[in-house]
Formats: C-alpha cells, structure tokens, sequence
C-alpha cells in the first residue's frame, strides 16, 4: 500500500473504524431477518446507512465522554464500545443482556462506556446530558456529553429548552441531530419551518455546523471542531447530519411514504460504507482485500452474537423485582 496517507485517521485506525462501521451494519441487517422470523419480542428500529456518523463522532470520544442515544440507538451503542454479545443477548430478551434481558432494543445501556442509554422517549435524552455535561465540568477532566436525536425528535420541548440551558450554564455539551429526512413517516420538510437546524441553534447562541452524514470523514472532521470546542471550555454546539436510513422507522414499516425507486436509490448511491471503501482503497491505504477480510470476520462475530444469545436463558420470575431501586 501507499506510504502516503492523506487521511487524517492512521491506516491502522481508519481500519478500526470501517470494522465498527461494518459490525453495526451486519448487526442490524442480522435483526432485520431475525425480527421477521419472530425471533425478537418488543419493538426494533434498526440504524443501517446511518454507520458514517455513529463512528465518525465516536472516533473522538473516551469512556469518560457520556452520550444519550435514541430509540435507534444500537449504531451508537457499537460505535461507543458496547460489547456486541451483550447488546444481542439483551434485545433477544436473555440473561447477560445490558440490562438482563429486561430492556430490550430501546434501553441499552453501559455506563461503563458511557453510553447512558437508548431511550424511547423522544427528546429525552437532552436533558439528561446536560446533567451529565454539568457533573463532567465539575470534575475538570475534560469530559462531554453528546445528545443525539433525530429531526422529529429535535422539534420537542425538552431538546429545545436543554439548548437554552446548555447555553446559559456553558456546558461541555454538542447536540446531534440526526437527519435522515422523516420523523418516523412524516417528511421534515412538511413539519419543520427552518431550512437548516444550525439556524435554530443560533436562536439560543450556539454555533454550528451542517454535514453529509453518509460521508464518515466530513462527520470525523466537523465532530472534531466540536468536540475540541467543548473540552476547552467554548460550550456547545449543534451539528447536523444529513443522512439516510436504509429501513422504516421500525421494523414492520411498510415505507408507503417514500417515492418510487427512493430506497434503491439509497442504497446504490448513499451508502456509507461504499463511500468509505472508495476513500480508502483508492488512495491505496487500505486494500479491498482488507476490508474483505473484516467483512468476513465481523459476519463471524455477528453469528456468535446470535449463537450466544439464542442459548442464554431467560430472565426468571425472581428477576421481575430486581433492579428496580438503585444500591448505594
């Protein structure tokens, strides 16, 4: 391969972030079919095309950076360092899930990673790191807190009201919206008055920015200049990531409001991974010999994931009333 590398990821990192990329979008298309199958209770919202942003953002971050996530949250998840056997042993329902097999899809979560977890509640997630932004400023550690949501979600009273005390406390926090273009069926265009969410931001006085987010190095790039802002005391910040979901909004979604030939389209001219594999390869830093290779080693590791998961027991009833109050 090439001794000069024009990208501002080492060779050895950039093929750690296309295996990240790689395992959230086997991991969701491996749900996609399991959830057909009825292998999977509850309700699913699956992240694939989404990958470029979880990882580009994530690629900044340490364990002690806290993010909430949303309903769709498993992209986040992964690219956050949640272990993948944990997070399928918990959405098929079993023990040694995050949660024990008691939360499901929408309410993964590792502190340990700093994931604070999914949510089903949209907009939930902003208020809840503008706390954990407030205790890392305390602490004087350098540390964050990252907010993601979607467009729909952005609209709601609690995402809007934690821009405003972001702004006036000066938190370590970034905003982002992750725009995909519909809340749940309805077009943003129909049900949102600005053009760019970076506008409303500046209603509260907060700076930002609007990417492709299909493009992993405009993401890697433009949450570096937000995430340096934040852990140097310049508060917040918004950005926007234009991007496309390859699935409905949840599993079961028949996608009747999308235009004819939209998905093909989608997947033959917006997909994340395809973009990254054309960067890298031809400027001959990495081989497609080599990300073949991860292919088939991320395939192996999903299978796994879902081997372990289908033989984990199931929570008892003893387990209904544990983890209810927390142990100090």
């Amino acid at each position: 391969m090439a001794d000069t590398n024009p990208f501002p990821l080492s060779r050895d990192a950039l093929l750690t972030c296309y295996r990240t990329m790689r395992a959230i979008r086997e991991f969701e298309d491996r749900l996609h079919v399991d959830f057909s199958r009825g292998d999977i209770p509850g309700f699913v919202h699956l992240y694939a095309g989404e990958e470029a942003t979880a990882v580009g953002i994530m690629s900044h971050l340490g364990d002690g950076d806290r993010i909430a996530s949303t309903h769709r949250g498993h992209g986040h998840c992964i690219a956050k360092g949640v272990d993948v056997v944990s997070m399928m042993k918990e959405i098929y329902g079993r023990k040694g899930g995050c949660g024990n097999g008691k939360g499901g899809s929408m309410h993964i979560a590792d502190l340990s990673k700093g994931m604070m977890g999914a949510n089903g509640i949209l907009g939930a997630g902003a208020p809840l790191i503008c706390g954990a932004a407030l205790a890392a400023k305390y602490r004087k550690k350098n540390e964050l807190g990252i907010c993601f949501a979607g467009d729909g979600a952005s609209n709601q009273g609690t995402f809007l009201e934690s821009m405003n005390l972001a702004a006036v406390w000066n938190l370590p926090v970034i905003f982002v919206i992750e725009n995909n273009g519909y809340a749940e069926s309805t077009s943003r265009d129909y049900a949102t008055a600005v053009n760019s969410y970076v506008d409303r931001a500046a209603g509260f006085g907060i700076p930002g920015i609007t990417v492709d987010g299909t493009d992993f190095f405009a993401v890697y790039e433009a949450a570096g200049e937000v995430v340096k802002r934040a852990r140097e005391g310049g508060g917040p910040s918004l950005l926007e990531c234009k991007m496309i979901r390859f699935h409905g909004h949840f599993e079961g979604d028949a996608q009747t409001y999308r235009a004819p030939g939209e998905l093909e389209d989608i997947r033959a001219n917006h997909d994340c991974l395809m973009k990254f594999n054309a960067h890298v390869t031809s400027a001959k830093v990495i081989s497609a010999a080599e990300l073949q290779e991860i292919d088939k080693s991320v395939l192996a590791l999903i299978e796994d994931a879902v081997a372990q998961a289908k033989a984990a027991p199931l929570p008892t009833l003893a387990d209904l009333t544990t983890d209810v109050y927390v142990s100090y």
